[in-house]
């Protein structure tokens, strides 16, 4: 079972750059810091995004400088087996791996088959981990088009409402899959037009299975100005109907799509208007938790500092229930003098791992890009603490 062995009330210094980057050679140092260089250009980042995305429509062979740079940065491997020297090394500084199956937006029923035993192989490896977590998207099984459907409460053709039900036989394997190895099962959170039909499963998945403790974890989109009533709604039926809610807090990742969505379809922005009040949701929840620690679990998906600092204050003075550990993540490549911090204080902390094949994995990747690129001071932050121990490391 998961425990915190973290020092009661000692404050963790996020700027210790030895600790964040032990794992790191010189080489592998000096690379992250040419990428995040070329990354913190708006311009430089749109500019190599359009000439990839030309290149493979002309077949012209860049797989192997996409593998070298991005793919390197943000993904593990392009299988289970070749994450397995980074799961070793972060395993060997306390850090867990969420293995994530990084292949989307599919719409072909084998695709969706392939992938549902792809999440069934991570889920196997996740139960020998040190944090046993396991996660998957609805759209890497399903079809984008049916779960908007499905969450605009449209009528479903009969084809549909089999092909609905391939989805359910996906989902409910998946889970009893995660139960029967001991490993918790993170359902992202995605597009707020389909967002609806992942609730309802979610849900539901969740009034079967977590009446004792959390096994499946719905995603939290904090940036999402209906989210944090979302989140009050579901305490008030986890409390009325004796189930624990798995709850992976994240702000959120499809900004600007969201925006420009709601502009050309002429409705409010489902996103909040600034960062600041994005940030006040979000620690609103964890105020939640260390009200009502019963009914939680939680999952914080977070890089940001105040927050992650706050947590660790929470995590500290509440007491906390059997078997609910709170577990702090970021994503692989980013943000690591969060992770590797934390774990050095004995907090449960993991780096979403994804992989697959470099072709498959470029949405990814480039949504990783274009975060980076336009989250407020996220490059500056990681150049900087790159430049730091570079300069301790007396690295040119």
């Amino acid at each position: 079972m998961m425990s915190q062995n973290f020092e009661q009330k000692k404050s963790i210094e996020w700027n210790n750059t030895e600790i964040a980057f032990k794992h790191l050679s010189n080489l592998e140092l000096k690379r992250a810091y040419i990428l995040f260089s070329t990354m913190s250009s708006p311009a430089l980042t749109g500019l190599g995004t359009w000439l990839v995305s030309l290149a493979l429509k002309l077949r012209i062979p860049v797989r192997g400088l996409i593998k070298m740079t991005l793919f390197k940065q943000f993904c593990g491997g392009e299988s289970i087996e070749e994450c397995l020297k980074v799961m070793n090394l972060l395993a060997k500084h306390q850090v867990g791996a969420v293995l994530d199956y990084a292949v989307e937006a599919k719409d072909d029923e084998k695709d969706f088959d392939k992938t549902c035993q792809a999440i069934k192989e991570t889920i196997s490896h996740a139960k020998d981990n040190i944090l046993p977590f396991a996660v998957f998207k609805m759209t890497g099984i399903a079809r984008f088009a049916l779960l908007e459907k499905v969450s605009e409460k449209g009528i479903l053709s009969e084809q549909e409402q089999l092909e609905w039900q391939r989805v359910s036989e996906r989902v409910n394997s998946i889970v009893k899959h995660a139960k029967e190895s001991k490993v918790k099962i993170l359902i992202d959170a995605e597009e707020s037009w389909i967002q609806a039909a992942i609730d309802q499963v979610v849900e539901d998945l969740m009034q079967k299975y977590n009446r004792d403790d959390a096994l499946v974890f719905h995603t939290i989109q904090l940036y999402r100005t209906d989210r944090l009533p979302y989140l009050k709604a579901l305490l008030e039926q986890a409390k009325a109907q004796n189930y624990v809610i798995g709850a992976k807090l994240v702000r959120g990742a499809y900004m600007e799509k969201e925006r420009m969505r709601a502009e050309k379809h002429d409705y409010p922005s489902p996103i909040h208007v600034n960062k600041e009040a994005t940030d006040k949701d979000f620690n609103a929840a964890l105020y939640l938790y260390e009200e009502y620690p019963k009914y939680f679990a939680i999952f914080a998906g977070t890089h940001n500092e105040k927050s992650t600092d706050l947590l660790t204050k929470i995590a500290q003075n509440t007491e906390m229930g059997k078997g609910r550990p709170i577990v702090f993540s970021q994503l692989y490549g980013m943000s690591d003098h969060l992770s590797f911090n934390l774990a050095a204080h004995g907090f449960p902390v993991s780096k979403y791992l994804p992989f697959g094949p470099v072709k498959e994995a470029i949405p990814y990747l480039f949504r990783r890009a274009a975060e980076n690129t336009s989250v407020g001071g996220q490059v500056s932050r990681e150049l900087k603490l790159i430049r730091a121990e570079m300069k301790r490391r007396k690295l040119s």
